[in-house]
C-alpha cells in the first residue's frame, strides 16, 4: 500500500491513542524506505555503514583552561530548549569536544537514545559540543536535512537502542557498535525531493492534531454542559444526552455526576409516604443509647454537634443531615507483633491492610493471623458487610472505600463502618455517599509530611441521610446508570482498540519491506 493510501484511511483512525504521533513516525519510515512516492527505484540509494560519516579524532576541549572565553556548548540538557549555551570556560568546567558546524548530533545515553539534534553555528563563538553525543559529519552527498530524518526514524532508532550496553540511566548505545548499522543513501536530489515531502506531511500531521485538538475542546464543553443540564434536570431526556454518540463523556465524570446527584436526593423521587429521616435517627439514637447501656457498644469520642450553617448542600424536606459516627458503629485495627510466631504461623484469621480497599468487595486477607494474635492484641473481627475505608497509604489509596465479603480483622491504616446491631442495614447507600465524598476524605487529610485521615475525622464526615425506603431507590438507580457507563467505557476501549489494530495493520501493511527496483 502506498503512503498516498494510507492517509486516504487516515480519519477511520483518529480514536486510536496517539494516533498522529504514530502518523508521523510512519512518515519518517515511509520516507527513509523509499515509499513515500508511488514508483522509487532504489537501485541508486548507496548502501552505507554510519561510522563512514561518524565524525573521527575531533580534538578534546578543556574550557577551563580559558576561564574567560565564551564557547557555544551543545549540550544534551539544552537540546529540550532547541538553543545551544553560551557559557564561558569557567561556566562550563569539564571537558568537551570541538563541533563541526553542520554536524548532526545523535544522543547515546539513556533516555535520550532518541534525540537527533542538527548544529547550525547560532554565535561566532567557538563550538564544542558534551562527549555524550555521537557527532556525524555527513559530506557533499548528503542532503542534513534528510539525514536528520533517517536518524530519526523509527527503525533506526530501535538499531540504536538494540547496540545500548549497561543498566538503567547508565545505559550507553556503543559507538563502535553504532558505526557498523547500515543505512541507505538515496541521490542528493531524491534526498531534497523526499525532505519537501516530508515537511509538507508533517505539515498535514500538525493540522490534523489541531483539528482533534478543537474537537477534543469542542467535546468537552458539551459535555460540561450535558452534565450541567442533567444536574439541573435529571429526566430521561436529559439523561439521553449524557450518552450521546457525538461527544463521549468521560465515563469518570459521568460516575462522579451520579454519586452527586444520588446523595443530593435529585437522582430519584421524594415518596411522602416514606418515613422521614428525622424519624430514622431518633429511633437510632434511641438504639444507640440501649448499646451503649447494655455494654454491647464499644463507649468512643462523640461527634461534635453542628449548626444547619455548616452543611454543605440542600437536600429534600424528608432528608435530614446527619453525622457518620452517629448512624454507625465505627472502629479501627491493629498489627500484631511480627516478632511472635504464634500470631502469625497457621493463622486462620483474615487480615486486611489499606492497600485492599482498592478491590471491592474484599474476598480474602491480605495475610492470616491467629485467635491467639486476636485476643492479645484485642482486636475486632468486623462481620461481612462491613465498609472499610483506607486512612493512609501509598498514591490513591488513602480515601478508598470497599466492602468486606467476609469476616475479617483489619490493620490501623484502615477505619471500619460496621452497622448499628437492631437497625436496617444502610450500607449500601452509605458506600454510594462515601464513593462520592473520596476527595473530599483526601482533602480533610491534606497537609504534613504523611497526609492521614483518622477515626474522628471519619466520624464526623457529614451525611444526607434520605428516608430508609428511598435510599433503597438510590441504590438501585444508581446501579442501573453505573451498568450503563459501565457499558459505555467497554464500548469506547473496544473502539479504541479496534482503531489501534487498524492503525498498526496498516503500519505494516505501509511499511512492509519490499525488494529493489
Amino acid at each position: 500500500m502506498s503512503g498516498e493510501t494510507f492517509f486516504e484511511k487516515f480519519d477511520q483512525l483518529t480514536e486510536a491513542p496517539d494516533a498522529v504521533s504514530k502518523l508521523r513516525e510512519l512518515i519518517l519510515e515511509l520516507a527513509v524506505r523509499g515509499q513515500l512516492f508511488a514508483k522509487t527505484p532504489l537501485k541508486d540509494w548507496a548502501l552505507i555503514r554510519v561510522g563512514e560519516i561518524t565524525a573521527a579524532g575531533l580534538s578534546s576541549v578543556n574550557p577551563a583552561e580559558a576561564p574567560n572565553q565564551l564557547f557555544e556548548l551543545w549540550s544534551v540538557p539544552a537540546f529540550a530548549t532547541g538553543e545551544p549555551e553560551v557559557l564561558t570556560g569557567a561556566q562550563i568546567g569539564s571537558t568537551k569536544r570541538q563541533l563541526p558546524d553542520r554536524s548532526i548530533l545523535l544522543g547515546k545515553i539513556n533516555p535520550h537514545l532518541n534525540r537527533v539534534w542538527k548544529v547550525k553555528r547560532r554565535t561566532e563563538h567557538a563550538l564544542i559540543a558534551s562527549p555524550e553525543w555521537i557527532t556525524i559529519t555527513p559530506d557533499n552527498s548528503w542532503d542534513p536535512d534528510y539525514l536528520a530524518r533517517l536518524l530519526s526514524s523509527p527503525s533506526f532508532n530501535r538499531k540504536l537502542c538494540s547496540t545500548a550496553q549497561g543498566m538503567g540511566s547508565l545505559t550507553r548505545a556503543s559507538t563502535k557498535k553504532v558505526a557498523e548499522i547500515e543505512i541507505r543513501r538515496p541521490p542528493l536530489v531524491e534526498q531534497k525531493r523526499i525532505v519537501a515531502k516530508v515537511d509538507e506531511l508533517m505539515t498535514l500531521c500538525d493540522r490534523l492534531e489541531a483539528q482533534q485538538q478543537e474537537r477534543q475542546t469542542r467535546r468537552a464543553t458539551l459535555s460540561r454542559a450535558s452534565l450541567e443540564r442533567f444536574a439541573n434536570a435529571p429526566t430521561p431526556s436529559s439523561l439521553d444526552f449524557l450518552f450521546h454518540d457525538s461527544y463521549p463523556i468521560e465515563p469518570a465524570d459521568l460516575r462522579r455526576s451520579i454519586l452527586t446527584l444520588a446523595v443530593r436526593g435529585k437522582l430519584t423521587l421524594q415518596d411522602s409516604n416514606d418515613e422521614p429521616a428525622e424519624e430514622l435517627l431518633e429511633i437510632i439514637a434511641g438504639q444507640r443509647a440501649n448499646l451503649l447501656g447494655s455494654n454491647a457498644l464499644r463507649h468512643t469520642k462523640l461527634c461534635r454537634q453542628f449548626t444547619s450553617d455548616e452543611v454543605p448542600y440542600d437536600v429534600p424536606s424528608n432528608w435530614a443531615w446527619t453525622m457518620l459516627g452517629e448512624i454507625t458503629d465505627i472502629g479501627t485495627g491493629g498489627t500484631p507483633s511480627r516478632t511472635e510466631a504464634s500470631y502469625w504461623i497457621d493463622g486462620t484469621v483474615p487480615w486486611i491492610t489499606s492497600g485492599s480497599t482498592s478491590h471491592s468487595p474484599i474476598t480474602e486477607g491480605d495475610e492470616y493471623v491467629t485467635p491467639a494474635a486476636v485476643k492479645a492484641h484485642r482486636l475486632r473481627v468486623y462481620p461481612a458487610g462491613t465498609l472499610l475505608i483506607a486512612l493512609y497509604g501509598q498514591g490513591k489509596t488513602r480515601g478508598q472505600v470497599a466492602t468486606l465479603e467476609i469476616a475479617a480483622t483489619i490493620n490501623q491504616a484502615c477505619a471500619a463502618i460496621c452497622p448499628l446491631a437492631g437497625i436496617p442495614s444502610m450500607q449500601n447507600y452509605l458506600k454510594l455517599l462515601l464513593e462520592k465524598q473520596y476527595d473530599e476524605m483526601r482533602a480533610l487529610s491534606a497537609g504534613g509530611a504523611q497526609p492521614n485521615l483518622n477515626i474522628q475525622k471519619i466520624k464526623e464526615l457529614f451525611v444526607p441521610l434520605p428516608p430508609l425506603a428511598e435510599q433503597r431507590r438510590i441504590v438501585v438507580r444508581v446501579g442501573q446508570l453505573m451498568a450503563l457507563i459501565d457499558k459505555l467505557e467497554a464500548d469506547i476501549d473496544e473502539a479504541q482498540a479496534k482503531s489501534a489494530l487498524l492503525l498498526e495493520a496498516l503500519i505494516l501493511e505501509a511499511t512492509r519491506e519490499r525488494a529493489a527496483t
